[in-house]
């Protein structure tokens, strides 16, 4: 191996090592751009990141892709050893559950879209939970009379569901399996692909104040 080489694999080693680092001492999941600016010059943060959760592929906790973020978690097939009592002031109630996987494969869904699927009235104070435990979040407002806000999902829902991206979705009869919607559903109701991205053609920004707690303030045409 050449100097050059040697040179070159040492920065490598060091550059992973900043990663990991950075990566464990983190409490939250981050994207590589967050940590590029630690890296060497020209070092490409995506292709060490790979290679790091290559290393670490077969170790007690594997470092996993959680939308454009990353993070170290608890290899799967030693899960039940972590397992702790869960101690939620606010469980959720089948109405927010329900309202948060129509969310997850409509989005971007607005209220009277969600109450559409459900066949129900949807409360503020359910989308108000959702927002609260931080799974779902106000994307934008629908271009159309009223516009309505539009919610999608978060990266926090993909880490604690154990999800890489919005197309590892789990299918309509896995998710009645599991509790998450229920029978009361149309049951010609069919499970789109989720708009996993920036705002649709469709959308617009959301207004100035609409996330100090004017989230469902919907306007007069032509305001």
């Amino acid at each position: 191996m050449t100097d050059d080489a040697m040179d070159r694999s040492e920065i490598a080693e060091r550059n992973l090592r900043i990663l990991e680092a950075l990566l464990f001492a983190s409490s939250e999941p981050l994207a590589a751009d967050e940590m590029a600016v630690y890296l060497g010059e020209g070092a490409k943060a995506g292709a060490l990141l790979v290679e790091l959760q290559k290393r670490y592929a077969s170790r007690g906790v594997n470092l996993v892709r959680r939308g454009d973020k990353w993070a170290f978690r608890t290899a799967e097939d030693l899960g039940f050893l972590l397992r702790r009592e869960s101690h939620e002031t606010r469980p959720l109630s089948r109405a927010a559950l329900e309202t948060l996987s129509i969310i997850a494969y409509h989005q971007p869904a607005t209220r009277a879209e969600i109450e559409e699927v459900r066949g129900v009235a949807t409360g503020k104070g359910t989308l108000d939970i959702l927002l609260e435990v931080g799974w779902v979040r106000m994307r934008g407002r629908r271009r159309t009379p009223g516009r309505p806000v539009t919610y999608g999902t978060t990266d926090a829902f993909l880490d604690h569901f154990g999800l890489e991206s919005l197309g590892d979705l789990p299918g309509l009869d896995e998710l009645k399996g599991s509790g998450l919607l229920s029978n009361r559903l149309p049951p010609s109701m069919q499970i789109p692909l989720p708009f996993d991205g920036a705002l649709r053609d469709d959308e617009d920004p959301l207004d100035p104040g609409d996330l100090d707690g004017a989230d469902e303030t919907e306007h007069e045409p032509g305001q």
